[in-house]
């Protein structure tokens, strides 16, 4: 055998990470189709075929989205009929999927779409306990869209994860602004990001009422009432229609932006994704529990450098009575680990510094 001065010895040990798609819609809509309706969800990858199958509103709806740019890969549309439409069958017909995204087709909020039972009301619903008692990973965002030139946000039902629009368009703005937010990264704001849809503006004094009773200065960020609206900003060349802002439809426990709900739901997939191979082989020793921080590590590393999280602390409590000689641990801490290997349980206090995006700007100009 002849010398070999530069050795490789490739080693194959092939890993796929599990991961979160973050775009993908479920539309529940009013169909014009003559075919029998059963609330079944269909998966659609283009718009001529969701037209195709569900003609009227919910076919449009789906085309809409799928417009957007960046938008949607995949868009499940799930047909109602057009006279009593049964939107509970609709929505539970999608609390088993994988989507992101969840909206109703045309069906705009008001007093009677808003009130118990109304559609609004049940979507509403449908993202918050499905995202809070469903499978993992099946959290999820409503959006739902105000009437037609409607400026008063207090028209909306408070949830943070509903996202709420105001525009002045004859077209679906909710599935317009899905598609947008579909097509973005979940870290990413979606503040200014175009929508493909004909909205002609509100006018200055139409968006401070949207933007809530507080107004904005010099000094302060974004106020904020919880809906968004369509603007054209003269600024930003071109003719088109943007994002006003980010907004969820509730700012009260500290998720006022779309991404910050977005982004935790992907990171806590991710974690979860990551940590559940250690679930019954990670042993509660030291090593096994600096495994676990290697694994937290592994996902919350990248993240730091690509700039979305600022900085994170990873703390097992356990660990640091595991470190200390058995001989200087007090009674109390040696029954803290006799009852963690017993219950088999361990804590895990994990603190993620998260990088949000600008959204004001002031600038003081002086001239001497």
């Amino acid at each position: 055998m002849a010398v070999r001065y530069v050795r490789v010895d490739p080693i194959v040990n092939l890993f796929a990470p599990a991961t979160r798609a973050f775009g993908t819609i479920a539309v529940v809509g009013r169909t014009s189709s003559t075919a029998a309706v059963i609330a079944k969800p269909v998966l659609f990858t283009n718009p001529d075929d969701a037209k195709d199958a569900f003609p009227g509103e919910l076919g449009t709806a789906i085309e809409l989205a799928f417009l957007q740019t960046p938008g949607p890969e995949l868009v499940f549309g799930v047909p109602v009929a057009s006279t009593a439409p049964d939107w509970a069958a609709g929505l539970d017909a999608v609390a088993a999927l994988n989507v992101q995204l969840v909206l109703l087709a045309n069906v705009p909020v008001t007093d009677t779409t808003k009130a118990d039972g109304g559609p609004i009301h049940l979507l509403s619903d449908h993202v918050t306990s499905v995202s809070n008692t469903g499978a993992d990973g099946s959290e999820r965002m409503g959006v739902a869209m105000l009437e037609k030139g409607e400026t008063d946000p207090g028209v909306i039902l408070p949830n943070e994860r509903m996202v709420y629009i105001a525009h002045n368009s004859t077209q679906d703005a909710a599935a317009a602004v899905a598609g947008t937010i579909a097509g973005y990264e979940p870290s990413v704001s979606l503040l200014l990001k175009p929508v493909n849809i004909t909205s002609p503006p509100f006018r200055p004094a139409d968006i401070e009422t949207l933007n809530g009773p507080q107004p904005e200065t010099a000094k302060t960020g974004p106020t904020g009432a919880g809906v968004n609206w369509l603007t054209t900003p003269a600024l930003i060349p071109g003719n088109g229609v943007f994002m006003g802002e980010g907004y969820t439809g509730d700012s009260s426990h500290g998720k006022k932006y779309i991404d910050v709900v977005r982004f935790t739901d992907d990171v806590a997939f991710q974690l979860k994704a990551r940590l559940i191979n250690s679930i019954g082989n990670v042993r509660i020793t030291r090593s096994g529990l600096r495994t676990l921080i290697a694994q937290l590590e592994a996902v919350l590393t990248p993240l730091l450098e690509a700039d979305v999280l600022t900085g994170f602390e990873v703390v097992v409590p356990l660990l640091a009575l595991l470190d200390k000689d058995p001989a200087t641990r007090t009674a109390e801490e040696t029954q803290r680990i006799h009852d963690a290997e017993v219950a088999r349980l361990v804590q895990v206090l994990a603190a993620l510094q998260y990088a949000g995006a600008v959204h004001r700007i002031s600038i003081s100009l002086k001239f001497d």
